[in-house]
């Protein structure tokens, strides 16, 4: 054979794309991400429904008293007390959100748009403390502050982090000095 005929010989048409297969595979990863979606979203109703046993939430006083301290940035969820993966989603409090903290005399008032509000008396408020990580959310060291609460017969955990992180420390100041004073006048009565 003459080497004309062999290059025509040896040129094949382009393949042509199997749309069937293509399409049938996309509606198959779609219908997958929707399963996982709709697994992960009923996980955190039956989590939500085990902790149906928790309280309606206090609402902030009409007169709280004078700010002592207020802080702008994020609510990072809540979690069973020393138990940092353990998320508290009733009650709203396992929404993430922008938040603006106000510390009282009466308590912790917290302001979250888009999400429920919630309010923490001081007689309620057990500790503060600078931590690295809460309900799945993990900074560097002391990059979250903690605020650790009774609330019906449970200890919860609330994480924050503020614009401005160096605020962090004069808050937990603030509260354990604030949980402190409670305690000793309420010993001396």
């Amino acid at each position: 054979m003459t080497p004309v005929l062999l290059l025509a010989a040896e040129k094949e048409s382009a393949q042509v794309t199997d749309w069937a297969a293509r399409i049938g595979w996309v509606v198959g990863l779609a219908l997958f991400v929707a399963l996982v979606y709709w697994l992960m979203r009923e996980g955190w109703k039956w989590r939500g429904t085990l902790q149906g046993d928790l309280p309606e939430l206090p609402a902030a006083p009409d007169d709280p008293g004078p700010d002592k301290l207020s802080l702008s940035g994020r609510y990072h969820g809540s979690t069973t007390a020393g138990q940092w993966l353990d998320r508290i989603v009733a009650q709203g409090l396992g929404t993430r959100s922008r938040a603006e903290l106000t510390l009282t005399d009466a308590g912790l008032d917290v302001v979250r748009p888009g999400a429920s509000d919630f309010f923490v008396p001081a007689a309620q408020l057990r500790e503060a403390r600078l931590d690295k990580g809460i309900a799945g959310k993990v900074l560097t060291e002391g990059g979250l502050l903690i605020v650790t609460w009774e609330h019906g017969d449970r200890l919860i955990d609330s994480g924050f982090r503020s614009d401005h992180a160096a605020e962090h420390n004069e808050w937990v100041e603030a509260i354990n000095y604030m949980i402190e004073k409670n305690t000793r006048e309420g010993a001396e009565r």
